[in-house]
């Protein structure tokens, strides 16, 4: 029951709802407590509301951001405390008094003091946000961007405006009880006078040299910059901020060019979730703007994703634009019509274009490259379960789709069956479980699912754990989890003062630009952290693994085989030439799914029931056994082209070539304008 209410009020813990709860009961509460009349009852009331309202905001729960569509929001919310107050000093006699006249006179006062704040606040912040915002790019030098106001002062400042009426309540409640108009008066002052404080503090930061230059000087300095940087290579992006993985996995790509490397952004959100990077970022989120930015030196256009702000950088015909795209899969999204927008598109292998060539969506074969695919550099080959140890399986399904077909995730139909089958495997196996982080965002019943497989697999855990048969080196595993801490505590160092963390978004447009050895570092602390997490517990401890750490290719790279769903996720763990297992959840049938589906060629296929994992599992506990084991080779030269020469290579010169028909074109645009020019003339 806590569950479906939690779910219902769009809440994320049961803390969460027995705080809606009490805010919401607390105001009837604070009403009934005016009435009667009671001053130790209003002020309990008033407390528990003050402090649910807080815990709420703290958490930005969805209950209490929604609240302000009903017309119950922030500033109406505190002042019906405050009415509620003065109707408490009316029903004790006190309405002649001159308690209740300071209170009436303090809380007009207040609120006429929240219209010169908000419209600070709002000032600053406006003033303060750029046209672009950068990292990497040195702005500072060209232009002059003054220090954010301190952040205590601009974060949540609404509420802590509003929260300075506690004073007043406190004193006039006090003045209540007591029959003395000290304290009231006393706490009237503190709140008028920090009140007044608060909106003086804030207005040095509207005016003069607080204030960053205006949008054509900003503007002017990046393509200042443009011109002196001269980027060859630019990686457009747009999306919410649930996509930036699909930028971020491009990002080590792009510090391998061989070209000068460029990233657009179009959304803030993406620019704030974006993952550390050497390459020079700009984020441009007004459309006239890019289309007026100096980009002439650009030569190639690299798009991670189909979105309709692609048109802004589309438009520009002095460089060649080409899909790549953020995953290799048979999904529908790997063969978009909208694909033919691009000079070209490049895909991993030959099943890439294979798969255009089926779809038949007006991309021509001679405008496909295969590259490889660069970022499944970190994923190693199987050798074979070490002697000794129990084997791991990933379980890693893709997520339930926007289209909600049940048919495009194993967890629905299938989630239990497998988990249940691979955790009473005997011999047995070790199982991880890495769902999509997207799991259980449209559908509930998903999410649901998703909730019964990591509750099996903590049981099994917990189960195993007690299990004499398990043998756990104590000594090993103290060592591991104090060198982990070790290394986190090092990382958190690091990540002090990280762009974003401290001022606003001018300051880290300013600031911006990456400590290479500190970069390096972090970098290395990371594999070092991975290492040291696997060995931080038993081989043979079942694990639900969410989070961005560690990462997905982390876990191909200490599982044995994997079992998972339609999606890129299977093309990569190809890489690794270990077994693997897809479910055909739509029931299609093996040779149809096999037929429809280039990427389970090579695969065990999987009913719902699940009936087929010994199969999988044979195959990885005995390599005999593993018939599949030639048609992976195949299957991964043909999804992911050739080992050698490397992706990175195949990649750089892909880019380089086209820059090359980009020049081209130029060039013979100019010759073709001068001879025209030359016939006029004539």
């Amino acid at each position: 029951m806590i569950t479906t209410a939690i779910r219902v009020a769009r809440v994320g813990s049961a803390a969460e709802l027995a705080a809606a709860v009490l805010m919401m009961a607390g105001f009837p509460a604070i009403m009934v407590a005016a009435l009667v009349p009671s001053v130790p009852a209003f002020a309990a009331a008033t407390a528990v509301t003050y402090l649910a309202d807080h815990y709420l905001h703290r958490q930005g729960s969805y209950l209490v951001n929604r609240l302000s569509k009903v017309r119950a929001g922030l500033s109406i919310r505190f002042l019906i405390r405050q009415l509620l107050l003065i109707l408490l000093l009316a029903r004790m006699n006190l309405s002649d008094g001159l308690i209740f006249y300071g209170a009436t006179a303090c809380f007009i006062a207040f609120y006429g003091l929240q219209a010169p704040h908000g419209a600070l606040v709002t000032l600053i912040r406006n003033r303060r946000r750029m046209p672009v915002a950068t990292r990497n790019v040195d702005l500072a030098s060209r232009i002059r961007i003054p220090d954010a106001p301190p952040q205590g002062l601009l974060n949540r400042s609404a509420e802590k405006m509003l929260h300075l009426d506690l004073a007043a309540v406190v004193g006039i409640l006090i003045s209540a009880a007591t029959d003395s108009a000290v304290a009231g008066f006393v706490g009237i002052g503190v709140t008028i006078g920090l009140g007044s404080l608060y909106v003086l503090v804030l207005m040095p930061y509207v005016r003069g040299k607080k204030i960053p230059p205006n949008d054509d000087k900003v503007l002017a300095a990046v393509d200042d910059w443009l011109r002196e940087y001269r980027p060859e290579t630019v990686l457009f992006f747009s999306g919410s901020k649930d996509s930036a993985y699909q930028v971020n996995m491009w990002l080590e790509t792009m510090e391998q060019l061989d070209s000068r490397p460029l990233i657009l952004l179009r959304e803030r959100v993406i620019l704030q979730n974006l993952a550390p990077t050497t390459v020079p970022v700009i984020c441009v989120p007004g459309g006239v703007h890019l289309m007026n930015m100096d980009l002439s030196t650009v030569r190639v256009a690299l798009y991670a994703a189909n979105v309709g702000k692609n048109i802004h950088l589309l438009r520009v015909p002095t460089m060649k634009h080409v899909f790549i795209g953020h995953g290799d899969s048979d999904k529908l999204a790997s063969v978009n019509p909208f694909s033919k927008a691009y000079d070209e598109v490049w895909t991993a292998g030959r099943a890439g274009r294979d798969r255009y060539a089926i779809a038949d969506v007006g991309v021509r074969d001679e405008d496909i490259v295969e590259v490889g695919r660069p970022q499944l550099a970190p994923i190693r080959t199987w050798q074979g379960v070490p002697e000794g140890r129990i084997p791991t399986v990933l379980y890693a399904p893709t997520w339930e789709g926007w289209d909600g077909d049940p048919g495009n995730t194993s967890l629905m139909l299938a989630g239990e069956n497998i988990v249940k089958k691979l955790l009473k495997a005997d011999p047995p196996v070790r199982v991880l479980y890495k769902p999509h982080p997207f799991t259980g965002t449209v559908l509930a019943k998903a999410g649901a699912a998703h909730q019964k497989v990591t509750a099996l697999i903590e049981k099994a855990a917990a189960e195993r754990a007690a299990d004499a048969r398990f043998a756990v080196d104590t000594a090993a595993q103290t060592e591991a989890r104090a060198e982990l801490a070790r290394i986190e505590a090092r990382l958190a160092v690091l990540a002090r003062g990280n762009v974003g963390e401290k001022g606003d978004e001018a300051d880290a447009t300013r600031d911006g630009v990456v400590d290479v050895a500190k970069y390096e570092e972090i970098a290395r602390l990371q594999g070092e952290w991975n290492d040291v997490y696997w060995r931080s517990f038993p081989a043979w401890e079942h694990r639900v693994i969410t989070g961005a750490e560690p990462r997905l290719y982390d876990c191909f790279n200490v599982s044995d085989a994997m079992v998972s769903d339609i999606s890129s996720v299977v093309s990569d763990f190809i890489a690794s030439g270990k077994p693997y297992a897809v479910t055909d959840s739509a029931a299609l049938g093996e040779e149809e799914f096999k037929r429809q589906n280039t990427a389970v060629r090579a695969a065990t296929i999987l009913s719902n029931k699940a009936s087929e994992l010994g199969e999988l599992l044979d195959a990885v506990r005995d390599p005999k056994a593993d018939a599949l084991a030639e048609d992976r080779v195949e299957l991964k030269q043909y999804l992911l082209g050739p080992d050698e020469p490397t992706s990175i290579q195949q990649f750089n010169t892909a880019v380089a070539n086209l820059a090359l028909k980009a020049e081209a074109r130029n060039v013979g645009q100019e010759s073709r304008a001068a001879a025209g020019a030359a016939e006029a003339v004539g």
